[in-house]
């Protein structure tokens, strides 16, 4: 925790008293600021209250006093309609701004460097991977934002520390100021309409990351959808330095991986080639997608090619997202405990070949037939949980299926028979497919469950930590 300063004698409301927002309203009483604290929750509000937050009943102050309402990410901005407090605001003439906002004047008032991050998919893994990498180069790093820490849970900002944020379009929409240093987009796909009522809106707010960038900053876009792909077209504006970034197609003038060897070029020379195909936790073309915009974050602060490679190399992998947490001999195991549908999990068994799958717990909305065409990448499933005999009977005569009922008996199942088929490059592959609810209360636990059977089986040298990290007997 530390000061919000750049509020110092001011007085600001905060609406929302969750994690961020209850940091927020201590920065900014250490800052000097006055603050009114409130929650549409009671239970939160009695919480803050009995912490010693001050908090107020926003509902009769009058905003014509205040500086600014900090808004929670949550609360609705302006679809379906915008919040009781928003309207105040709006008609008091007050910003309305987010804890982010905050962050980033303090962090611009100390000379500090945001690398901002945002996309419909990939977010977290394009977050962490670009944090690892810088840090392992040597970097002052923090990580946080959307993943991990609130920001006013991170170190406080002094000249030169970076910090990686990961940023949601409820994020941005909050951060009128947002100017960061090294700004990513990774991708644009139909989410949140309910929040931005078209799509025109919503890929609108993510523009927001390069409207106020210029020269020395720079501006990464996937150009792999045609929202982004528009989007890289306007980010020249204020004289960023635009990188563009794919992985279905090569580029004469940006950073490219459709055949998983990224290729960095500026006007078609080649300046910069790592192999991803052999990285373990970069599995995937959008995998590859990520790598190249944390390789273009990495480039755009001075670290070389050959540093990012053996970050990249080290790179553990978000936890429950195609995590290997462990090989038995040959046999690889993967928690991919985070794929709670079909579209996830399609991912996972893209990546891979010979695997032994283990599916099944609450099926969603169209089950797992969307996968059929990835059936011959599949040598054996086994079925957990609620949807395990609607999903034998969806698989059919199109591959072995056995019903397991529980985690610990599928993977030493998966076990036995990839041992007995002997193929090359087995995983046995945990990608549900559904949700966790019938057997665990959310997907962390289920991965969490996953890697401990792992740790359990003979002979196991563990990559993450479970029961064991050494070999059993």
């Amino acid at each position: 925790m530390f000061p919000a300063t750049s509020f110092k004698g001011r007085k600001v409301a905060v609406f929302g008293l969750a994690r961020s927002g209850t940091a927020c309203i201590e920065a900014l009483l250490m800052g000097g600021a006055e603050v009114h604290g409130w929650d549409d929750s009671m239970p939160a509000v009695e919480k803050a209250r009995a912490a010693g937050l001050p908090v107020s009943d926003l509902h009769a102050l009058d905003f014509a006093g205040l500086d600014a309402l900090v808004l929670s990410p949550g609360v609705p901005l302006t679809h379906p309609e915008p919040h009781w407090t928003v309207l105040k605001a709006r008609h008091a003439g007050i910003d309305v701004i987010g804890d982010t906002e905050v962050f980033a004047r303090e962090a611009d008032r100390a000379g500090a460097i945001i690398v901002a991050i945002t996309g419909t998919n990939g977010k977290s893994t394009t977050t962490a991977l670009a944090g690892h990498v810088l840090a392992a180069a040597g970097l002052d790093v923090d990580v946080g934002g959307n993943i991990g820490k609130a920001v006013f849970l991170l170190r406080q900002p002094v000249k030169g520390r970076v910090y990686v944020l990961e940023l949601s379009s409820f994020q941005i929409d909050l951060m009128p100021g947002l100017k960061p240093r090294v700004g990513i987009l990774i991708n644009i796909t139909p989410d949140h309409l309910d929040r931005h009522g078209t799509m025109e809106n919503y890929a609108a707010v993510k523009a927001r990351m390069f409207l106020r960038q210029g020269r020395g900053d720079t501006a990464l876009c996937g150009v792999d959808d045609g929202w982004s792909a528009a989007i890289a077209g306007q980010a020249a504006a204020g004289g960023a330095d635009v990188r563009r970034v794919s992985v279905l197609e090569d580029l004469t003038d940006g950073i490219a991986a459709p055949d998983g060897i990224l290729r960095d070029r500026r006007d078609s020379k080649l300046v910069g080639e790592i192999v991803l195909t052999d990285m373990p936790a970069l599995k995937g073309r959008h995998n590859w997608q990520n790598a190249c915009l944390a390789y273009g974050a990495a480039r755009a602060l001075g670290i070389e090619s050959s540093a990012i490679a053996a970050a990249m190399r080290g790179f553990p992998g978000l936890a429950h997202r195609m995590q290997q947490v462990g090989r038995v001999g040959a046999i690889a195991f993967v928690n991919d405990s985070k794929a709670t549908n079909a579209d996830a999990a399609e991912k996972a068994l893209s990546s891979f070949e010979n695997i032994y799958w283990i599916l099944g717990g609450i099926a969603k909305s169209g089950g797992i037939d969307p996968l059929r065409p990835l059936f011959g990448r599949v040598a054996r499933a086994y079925l957990i949980g609620q949807a395990a005999e609607g999903f034998r009977a969806a698989i059919g005569d199109a591959l072995p299926a056995e019903i397991c009922g529980t985690l610990a008996k599928a993977v030493a199942a998966a076990l036995r028979d990839a041992r007995q088929d002997n193929r090359a490059g087995a995983v046995v592959l945990l990608s549900p497919a559904c949700a966790s609810f019938d057997q665990y209360p959310n997907f962390e636990v289920r991965g969490d469950a996953f890697v401990k059977a792992v740790a359990q089986l003979p002979g196991v040298e563990m990559t993450v930590a479970g029961d064991s990290h050494a070999a059993r007997t």
